[in-house]
């Protein structure tokens, strides 16, 4: 059974180096996998046979858990990668299968490499901003990357750890002929990178998956379905939206548009010959619905077999230069249900997560799987045991003291005010006494000519700290020790 929305913790990311959120507890944990497997195993539903096509596919047993997590092709963070870690500690622990699901089909971001006081874009193709989808975009030249790397090294000279990044530039610097794509490239750099440090999943680019017949068999049922799955998909967006007190219709995403005459489906209909997208929609009618292109149409229907539905829909998106690609929980939605036993998600993940729990239990009519979340923070190393400046702390400070400064004077003042008739002379004379001397007292005062010191101080350190109490730097720019010191972190959590 699905909780109700306000049973969710309110996750926070650690704000102390090294430390770790883990949610539910590991035992938890291991027994939902284990009971996830178990009811996917023996799911009575056609569905049931896509996974088993689908896990067959991904070499994936039948015989045991699997176990995945999920994230665009983008330089992430150590919050993110603990993910990886995770799913490792927990796939020793239970002998499960471990996958990665590098997403190519979301808008490119975070493709900027940073490190304190720099920042660089990771590729030089001209469309790293304007791309609407990350698997457009091209893996960085042999020059691009050789001046990328020069800048960072003249930086990292300075600095008294060896970052594990130069392996990731070599990596890469070694995929530049043939050219593959920028997801590809750091797909493959990510999972060598991680093999070196002993994480032993299988990666995979998901744009892979959305030729499978399982996953257009699962995209024709849901659009077959527009109608009620949108009504349901509407409903659960409405009652997180309630619980959590959002006006905004957009949060966390927007609704599905339903009409009497079309129903968007939770797609995006991507056309790789041009590289625009548009947000898929079907047309007609409840039980006779169309998917459209110019001069064509493709009838979507509930009754056609899985096999032919999948098949005809692929030659449709095929002759046409076509793709559907999922959107965000269309795709965890496809990887619960179809591919893993237990998904592990990040903060916001989770958050999101909840809304799809709602949608697989009413249209599928099935408990959903259990999830689970994690994250963790690492910050740069520099700044590991540094007191970090609180110049809000010191803002706050400065307040109490300019209004402290007159001491018992203003405090007589005050009262004098307030026992005068509103808006009388007399009462505006004496407040504007007031702050002429509280601001000349100011002025000279010494406690606030030392505050100012320490403001000024702690604003200079504030603007030196700002990258290395960053904790959504590259994780590559850790050193080799802190990454395997994390990992070990969570294997002590599911020792095997």
């Amino acid at each position: 059974m699905i909780q109700e929305y306000s049973a969710y913790p309110d996750w926070k990311a650690p704000a102390e180096d090294s430390e770790i959120l883990l949610w539910p507890g590991p035992d938890q944990i291991i027994q939902e996998t284990r009971e996830n497997h178990r009811r996917l195993t023996e799911w009575n539903s056609p569905l049931a046979e896509l996974r088993r096509k689908q896990r067959q596919c991904l070499k994936l047993s039948e015989d045991r858990p699997a176990i995945a997590t999920g994230h665009q092709t983008e330089l992430f963070h150590p919050g993110v990668w603990a993910k990886l870690a995770m799913i490792d500690a927990v796939a020793r622990r239970i002998d499960a299968d471990c996958l990665f699901a590098a997403v190519d089909s979301d808008a490119p971001k975070h493709l900027q490499l940073r490190w304190p006081g720099k920042s660089r874009p990771i590729s030089d193709d001209a469309r790293l901003a304007s791309a609407q989808w990350c698997g457009l975009l091209s893996a960085p030249s042999a020059d691009h990357l050789k001046h990328l790397k020069s800048a960072f090294d003249a930086d990292a000279a300075g600095w008294s750890f060896t970052p594990l990044i130069d392996e990731f530039f070599d990596d890469l610097q070694q995929q530049t002929s043939p050219a593959p794509s920028l997801s590809a490239a750091l797909t493959a750099a990510m999972y060598r990178l991680d093999w070196s440090l002993g994480l032993g999943h299988q990666s995979i680019v998901t744009s892979r998956l959305w030729t499978n017949e399982p996953y257009l068999a699962f995209a024709h049922h849901l659009l077959a379905n527009a109608d009620s799955f949108g009504s349901i998909y509407n409903q659960a967006l409405a009652e997180y939206r309630l619980a959590h007190g959002i006006d905004n219709p957009g949060r966390p995403m927007p609704d599905l548009h339903v009409a009497d005459d079309s129903c968007e489906v939770p797609f995006w209909l991507d056309d790789l010959t041009s590289g625009i997208r548009t947000r898929a929609t079907v047309h007609g009618r409840a039980g006779d619905w169309r998917l459209q292109t110019a001069g064509d149409a493709l009838r979507i229907s509930a009754e056609k077999d899985f096999t032919a539905a999948a098949a005809e829909l692929k030659q449709f998106l095929q002759q046409h230069h076509l793709r559907l690609a999922p959107r965000a929980l269309t795709l965890t939605m496809f990887l619960r249900l179809l591919v893993v036993d237990q998904f592990v998600h990040g903060i916001g993940g989770g958050r999101y997560e909840q809304v799809n729990d709602r949608v697989i239990q009413r249209f599928f009519n099935f408990d959903p799987p259990a999830f689970s979340v994690t994250t963790a923070t690492l910050y740069f190393p520099a700044a590991v045991g540094r007191t970090r400046a609180c110049v809000p702390c010191l803002a706050h400070e400065g307040h109490h003291l300019r209004h402290a400064v007159m001491g018992s004077e203003k405090m007589e003042m005050v009262r004098e005010i307030q026992a005068l008739p509103r808006k009388s002379v007399q009462r505006q004379r004496i407040f504007s006494q007031m702050h002429d001397r509280l601001a000349a007292t100011v002025q000279i005062h010494p406690s606030i000519n030392d505050w100012k010191r320490r403001m000024t101080q702690a604003q200079r350190q504030s603007a030196d700290e700002q990258g290395m109490f960053d904790r959504e730097l590259f994780y590559a720019i850790q050193p080799k020790n802190r990454l395997q010191a994390l990992i070990a972190k969570y294997q002590d959590n599911f020792p095997v």
